[in-house]
């Protein structure tokens, strides 16, 4: 690749371009996971759609490594990759609600916590998450769940219409009417099939919820579990209750005599007023053991939803695993337990996350994500500031799993798998899908440029899976972004 091919590129390209030797490129490849330690040759951070689609055409014509970063919140790291070219959207953050039709406009960059900031001030949401620093782009692409799931369907339940720039360099709008078969796999497909720019969603009224934690003793863990089973499919859908097995962190709010224990929560978000969801929750108050702990009160929707964000800051040590769950049997719930009771970490979790509700009235061909007959999305989380306990959150989440996942079913929600799964579990989480998204990923990226996720290739293989060759070449630096100065760094591209 000579000199000229890298002026033009960074010349037609308005926002920053990174290269290993510029300031600034650690801090710009860093991941939200600190198991996590990827290098790209380039790291090109877009200003606009127009340098998306000049990203995505550098990397496809030089035979680049692409990978597509949006709010950077990836499991796996897959907002990157060595040796490529990383296509960065977090500056992409702008989020426009319509009050009157009731629905927002996100770009890519976005966090869950910048649209709700937004949409909150017309008292609206959007189905999404539990934590607000999980970016939109790659939790919408995966099928999005959270606390108002039950009432009103996935996050992909609720978008409308996406823009996509394709591998060919082409962008285009997809909904029911245009590009039907792009806008069905991009709903739960991941980001097998283009980069998304804009996505537009319905949204609900949602003020002040009744929401909070309740902690028990781990000690009471089988008892709370099996009412929880029980409890679930009898509350109403404006109630979001999630099971976690967990300890408590030695930090504020948390009362410091409760610091260190092992508890079983319910963590729940009711949609409605305190007097209605203390009703909703009576049952659980009358039939279980006087908890550690009760926070639930009336706030904000947006506050519950950054509960655990100053628990969870980027850089820590993340491994998880997860599946579908339909049933939660006595025997099953004994593994948990077990398993659960070895926990090498303060902040280490298992959750059971409710998608029943809404999210099985959807038809299990409406849309790529094809579980919808399951009860929960299971996760399986090791999770530690320190790098020197990697090894240890490894082998207690794989054992974990190992263990549990013969009483589940056979997929999982794509964002809570890491890389090292296998090419089956991709087909089993899409099951009857499988084959249909292979024939749209052949249709709009046939040679797989989009390929650093959890892979669909496309049908009749022929996709490449080559990258260009290492060459040395000069990076010219640019001067506030306007021009380019007269200095040369040779960097491996």
């Amino acid at each position: 690749m000579d000199i000229q091919v890298i002026n033009t590129f960074i010349e037609d390209f308005r926002g920053d371009v990174f290269g290993p030797l510029d300031a600034g490129y650690d801090e710009a490849r860093a991941l939200y996971n600190g198991m996590m330690d990827k290098r790209p040759r380039l790291i090109a951070r877009c200003a606009d759609v127009a340098d998306v689609i000049t990203a995505v055409n550098f990397g496809r014509t030089h035979g680049m490594l692409v990978a597509i970063r949006g709010g950077g919140h990836s499991g796996p790291g897959q907002g990157s990759c060595d040796d490529g070219l990383m296509i960065d959207l977090s500056r992409l953050k702008g989020v426009r609600v319509d009050p009157a039709a009731r629905t927002v406009r996100v770009e890519p960059g976005c966090t869950q916590g910048d649209v709700e900031h937004v949409a909150s001030s017309f008292g609206l949401a959007v189905p999404a998450g539990i934590v607000a620093s999980t970016g939109v782009a790659g939790l919408t692409l995966g099928g999005g769940h959270g606390y108002l799931s039950r009432k009103y369907g996935l996050t992909i339940d609720n978008l409308i219409e996406a823009d996509v720039v394709l591998a060919d360099g082409r962008l285009v709008t997809a909904n029911e009417r245009q590009h039907a078969d792009l806008f069905w796999a991009l709903r739960g497909g991941g980001g097998n099939f283009g980069v998304v720019t804009s996505f537009l969603y319905r949204a609900y009224p949602v003020t002040n919820v009744y929401a909070g934690p309740i902690f028990w003793d781990f000690g009471h863990a089988k008892k709370i579990m099996r009412f929880y089973r029980d409890f679930l499919p009898k509350t109403p859908p404006e109630l979001c209750p999630f099971l976690g097995l967990k300890t408590v962190p030695s930090t504020e709010p948390f009362p410091e005599e409760l610091w260190g224990r092992r508890i079983c929560a319910l963590i729940s978000c009711f949609n409605g007023s305190a007097a209605e969801g203390e009703k909703a929750m009576r049952p659980v108050r009358e039939a279980l053991p006087a908890p550690l702990l009760d926070g639930m009160t009336e706030m904000p929707f947006a506050t519950l939803q950054s509960l655990f964000d100053p628990l969870l800051p980027k850089g820590m040590q993340w491994y998880w695993k997860g599946d579908f769950v339909k049933e939660l049997s006595d025997e099953a719930i004994d593994v948990h337990l077990a398993h659960a009771a070895k926990s090498p970490s303060e902040l280490s979790l298992m959750h059971l996350y409710p998608i029943d509700g809404a999210v099985n009235r959807v038809g299990p061909r409406d849309t790529a994500w094809g579980c919808r007959d399951a009860t929960w999305s299971m996760v399986i989380c090791g999770i530690d500031a320190d790098p020197g306990k990697a090894s240890d959150l490894k082998s207690w989440g794989r054992a974990y799993w190992e263990a549990v996942h013969p009483y589940n079913l056979g997929g999982a929600y794509v964002n809570f798998m890491m890389d090292d799964e296998n090419a089956g579990r991709v087909e089993a989480t899409y099951g009857s899908n499988y084959e249909r998204l292979t024939q749209v990923k052949k249709a709009y990226d046939p040679q797989n440029l989009f390929r650093v996720n959890h892979n669909i290739r496309p049908a009749g293989g022929g996709a490449s899976d080559c990258v260009g060759s290492v060459v040395p070449v000069f990076l010219p630096k640019r001067d506030g972004g306007r021009g380019i100065d007269a200095r040369r760094r040779v960097i491996s591209l």
